[in-house]
C-alpha cells in the first residue's frame, strides 16, 4: 500500500529543489539562491520571502511559482497560493502541489460540481477516486458517491480507504447502523482505524444508544493507557450523553479526512515535508481539526521550525480536550528554541489550568528536571504520582524520574525507595536497574546487588555503552580490575567523545598497571569538557595518580597486581 502512494508524494517533496538556476534572472539571482536555501532547510517563511523576491525580478519562472507556492502551502497560508496554483495550471505546468492546492480551494469553496468534472489531478487514484467520492456526495449524488468508495474499497492495497471513508460518508447522512456495520468489521472486512476512526465509531455508537457498546470499543483499542481526550470521551459516554457526530459532518469535512487520513499513513514513510502538505491542506478544509494541528505542529518540530511549530500548536483553543497535549507540544518547541523560561512558563501555567491531569504535572517535573531545578522538579513529580491512585507498570517512569531528583539532592534514602518502586512496577527496565545499580557502585554500598542489576540492564541493552560502563565501574568498585578491562573498553568505543566513560577507562586501566594509556585517557577526558568538579579530580590525577589521589580522598587503596608499566 504504502507504494501506491508514496510515489506521488515524493513528487511534492522534491519539488521545491526544482528551479533551475539558469532560468533566474542575473538581477537577482542572490533572492534565488537564498530561497533555494531556505528551502532545503525547511525555512518556509524566509524560503517565501526569497522566492516573491525573485518572483518579482522573474515573474513568469513557473519553477519560481512552484517554489513560492510550496513555501506558502507549508506555512499554511493556502490562500496566498491558489492564485500560484492558478498561473502554474494555466501555463500548463502539472505540478503535484498546484493540483493539491486547487482541489482543496474547490473543496473549501464547495464547488463539488466543478471536482467531479474536473480532469484527474495526477495526485494518484487514491486522492481522485475519494474526491470524486466525496464530491458527488456533497453533490446531492448518494448513488454515485457509494459506488465510488465501493469501487476504491476493491481495490488492492487501497481497501481500507474505501471503507473507512465510506463509513463515515454514511454516518454524515445519517445512516449511522451502515457505518458501525462497515466499522465494528461486521460487514465481513477486518477494518484498523487510526485514533481519529475510533472516536468516529464512539460518536456513532452513541447515535444509536449504544453508549456501553462505545465505552468497551474504547477501553478495547486504548486500553488503559488512554490518553486524556479518549478518557474525556469515556466519561461523557457513561455519564449517558449522546455524543455528536462531528468527524465528518459535510463533504468537506469528508474532503479533509482524505488528507489527514494519508498524512497519517505516510507519516514516518515518506519525507516530513510531503505529509506536513497533506495535513496543512486538512487543516484549511477544517480549521478546527485537532488532530491535523497536532500532526502539523510535531512536523516543523521535527524539521526544526521550532517557533512555526509553536505557533502551531497555539492554534488548538483551551476547550479542546487535547489543548494540554498542544501546550506540552508548545512548551517543547519553546525550549527546543532555546526559550526556557517561555517553556516553563507555558507548563507552569498549564498546571494551574489543568491541575487534574497526571501528564501535565509530569511533563512539567521533566522540564524542571532538565534544567537541574531538582527540589522544584520533586513537587512536580509528587502531584502526578498523587494523581495516580493505584500505579500499574505504565506508571514506572514517574518514580524513577522523581528518584533522579532525589538521588541529586542527596536524599539517597527517598531516591532508593523510589528506584525500587519503579522496579516493582517494571521489573526488568533496564534504565532502572542501570541508575540504581550504578548508584550503588558509586556509593559503594549493595555492590552485588549492583553488579546483578547492571548484569541485567546489559542483557536488555547490549549496546548501551552507558549500561556498559556501569558493569565495567562494578567490577572496579569489586576489585575485579582485570575483569573491568574489556567491558570498559568496548563502553568507550560505543560512547567515544563521553567524559565519564574515558576518565573510568582511564582508571581501569591504572588499576591494572597500564598507567601510560591511563594518562592518555585521562588527558581525553579532559578534552571532551567534563563538569568543572570532575574536571579538577582529573586533574589531580594526572599530576600525583590514582593511588595518591585515593590516598587523599580517604578511600580504599587499590589492590593492584600488575605494575608493568610504571
Amino acid at each position: 500500500m504504502a507504494n501506491i502512494l508514496m510515489r506521488p508524494v515524493l513528487a511534492l517533496a522534491l519539488a521545491a529543489l526544482l528551479p533551475a538556476a539558469a532560468g533566474a534572472q542575473q538581477e537577482d539571482a542572490g533572492a534565488y539562491l537564498a530561497a533555494r536555501v531556505a528551502a532545503a532547510g525547511s525555512d518556509y517563511r524566509a524560503a517565501a520571502d526569497w522566492f516573491a523576491r525573485a518572483l518579482a525580478a522573474d515573474p513568469s519562472n513557473t519553477s519560481l511559482i512552484e517554489g513560492a507556492l510550496i513555501s506558502d502551502f507549508s506555512l499554511g497560508e493556502i490562500e496566498k497560493a491558489v492564485p500560484l496554483a492558478t498561473r502554474l495550471a494555466e501555463s500548463g505546468n502539472g505540478a503535484q502541489a498546484a493540483a493539491l492546492v486547487l482541489l482543496a480551494d474547490r473543496a473549501k469553496r464547495e464547488e463539488y460540481r466543478a471536482i467531479l468534472t474536473a480532469e484527474p489531478t495526477g495526485l494518484g487514484p487514491l486522492v481522485d477516486r475519494l474526491s470524486f467520492a466525496w464530491a458527488a456526495f456533497g453533490a446531492g449524488r448518494m448513488s454515485e458517491a457509494l459506488e465510488a468508495f465501493d469501487q476504491l474499497a476493491t481495490t488492492q492495497g487501497l481497501e481500507p480507504f474505501g471503507l473507512y471513508h465510506k463509513a463515515l460518508a454514511l454516518a454524515a447522512a445519517g445512516d449511522f447502523e451502515g457505518a458501525d456495520e462497515i466499522l465494528s468489521g461486521r460487514d465481513g472486512n477486518a477494518l484498523r482505524v487510526m485514533r481519529r476512526g475510533s472516536i468516529a465509531h464512539a460518536q456513532i455508537l452513541s447515535q444509536l444508544d449504544r453508549n456501553a457498546d462505545a465505552v468497551a470499543m474504547l477501553e478495547e483499542s486504548f486500553g488503559t493507557d488512554a490518553d486524556a481526550g479518549i478518557d474525556a470521551l469515556k466519561e461523557r459516554l457513561a455519564a449517558g450523553e449522546t455524543l455528536p457526530y462531528d468527524v465528518a459532518r459535510n463533504a468537506t469535512d469528508g474532503m479533509a479526512e482524505i488528507f489527514f487520513t494519508l498524512a497519517g499513513a505516510l507519516s514516518g514513510e515518506v519525507d516530513d515535508g510531503s505529509t506536513l502538505l497533506y495535513a496543512r491542506t486538512a487543516t484549511h478544509l477544517r480549521p478546527d481539526h485537532t488532530e491535523a494541528l497536532l500532526l502539523s505542529a510535531q512536523i516543523l518540530d521535527n524539521q526544526g521550525q521550532h517557533q512555526l511549530a509553536s505557533e502551531t500548536y497555539a492554534r488548538i483553543p483551551p476547550a479542546d480536550p487535547m489543548f494540554f497535549v498542544a501546550e506540552i507540544g508548545r512548551a517543547d518547541a519553546l525550549r527546543a528554541d532555546d526559550r526556557i523560561e517561555a517553556s516553563l512558563e507555558v507548563l507552569q501555567g498549564l498546571a494551574r489550568s489543568k491541575p487534574e491531569l497526571m501528564q501535565v504535572h509530569l511533563a512539567l517535573g521533566d522540564a524542571l528536571r532538565r534544567e537541574e531545578r531538582y527540589a522544584d522538579a520533586v513537587t512536580a513529580y509528587d502531584a502526578a504520582i498523587a494523581r495516580v491512585p493505584a500505579p500499574e507498570r505504565q506508571h514506572w517512569p514517574l518514580f524513577y524520574s522523581r528518584g533522579i531528583c532525589h538521588e541529586r539532592l542527596s536524599h539517597w534514602e527517598e531516591a532508593e525507595a523510589d528506584f525500587r518502586r519503579a522496579l516493582e512496577l517494571n521489573p526488568d527496565e533496564p534504565q532502572v536497574l542501570n541508575y540504581l545499580g550504578y548508584s550503588f557502585v558509586d556509593r559503594g554500598q549493595n555492590l552485588e546487588e549492583a553488579l546483578s542489576m547492571i548484569e541485567r540492564a546489559v542483557a536488555a541493552r547490549p549496546e548501551s555503552g552507558y549500561i556498559i560502563d556501569s558493569l565495567a565501574w562494578a567490577y572496579f568498585r569489586l576489585g575485579r580490575y582485570q575483569d573491568a578491562v574489556e567491558p570498559m573498553e568496548k563502553a568507550s568505543l560505543l560512547e567515544p567523545v563521553d567524559p565519564i566513560v574515558t576518565d573510568h577507562l582511564g582508571d581501569v586501566y591504572w588499576a591494572v598497571g597500564r598507567k601510560l594509556e591511563a594518562r592518555f585517557q585521562w588527558h581525553r577526558a579532559l578534552s571532551f569538557d567534563p563538569e568543572e568538579k570532575e574536571a579538577q579530580r582529573i586533574r589531580r590525577k594526572l599530576e600525583v595518580g590514582l593511588d595518591a589521589l585515593l590516598a587523599e580522598e580517604g578511600a580504599k587503596p587499590l589492590s593492584v597486581a600488575v605494575r608493568a608499566n610504571d
